[in-house]
């Protein structure tokens, strides 16, 4: 059972990274065309070495697979999430659990660590700080999921003394505020020229934030509808009694 399930998160995770590879060849690719041009036009028009892959090799090869391997990543990996939640959050449909779950990932994964460090287009960042800037970001993300994950078993565990709903929210507010402190300890870093165009910015990262959205909700509408038959046909042979 689990590998069928892990499989249609392979599905999803294709199908969503199609998806989302549209929506950032379509919105994401033109705003990095313009911060590449800043960035020429910064540099006073000098030669900065021979590119290894073109625009164009970049902007559509690249870019699809880029975003289609990390789709298919999170779909495996959300289904593995999803095998571990199955049957031990309560009576909830295969697919209510696939929206929950894919909402927790976005939530952890992506939205929390983009508060903190947004994404920034070429021209934006230094090179020479690229290194601590991944890893600040890489740990905000375990730690978020970590946090995430702690809430939901305190939520599990208060709900017996306190109710579903009393418990939701306290495990929440302990999320909120965990997730507080950490990006107050956490190291700010903000790189961007003075004169870099603001509307450039802004819609770099909306765009980006706009491509995990369309991603992470296929996956849960996909994954959530080909899961809510694969179970519900193992729960009626399971409850079959021959005569």
């Amino acid at each position: 059972m689990e590998k069928q399930i892990i499989g249609r998160g392979l599905l999803a995770g294709a199908v969503a990274g199609v998806a989302a590879f549209v929506f950032a060849r379509t919105f994401v690719e033109p705003v990095i065309d313009k911060a590449i041009g800043y960035e020429e036009a910064s540099a006073g028009g000098h030669d900065h070495g021979v590119e290894l892959f073109s625009r164009g090799v970049q902007a559509n090869i690249g870019m699809g697979f880029g975003v289609l391997g990390f789709s298919v990543a999170m779909g495996a990996l959300f289904a593995v999430v999803y095998c571990v939640a199955y049957g031990r959050v309560g009576t909830i449909s295969p697919r209510l659990l696939a929206l929950l779950v894919a909402g927790g990932m976005f939530l952890s994964l992506y939205v929390i660590p983009f508060l903190k460090y947004p994404p920034s287009p070429p021209a934006v960042s230094l090179d020479e700080t690229i290194r601590q800037r991944t890893l600040l970001y890489l740990l905000l993300v375990v730690l978020s999921a970590v946090l995430l994950a702690a809430a939901v078993w305190l939520g599990r565990t208060l709900a017996e003394r306190y109710g579903a709903w009393s418990a939701t929210l306290m495990a929440a507010a302990g999320y909120v505020v965990a997730v507080a402190v950490l990006m107050l300890a956490l190291p700010t870093i903000d790189e961007t020229p003075a004169d870099f165009p603001a509307d450039v910015l802004y819609e770099f990262r909306l765009y980006s934030l706009g491509t995990q959205v369309v991603m992470w909700a296929i996956i849960a509408v996909v994954f959530g509808s080909t899961v809510q038959r694969l179970l519900g046909e193992a729960s009626a042979r399971e409850s079959y009694i021959p005569a």
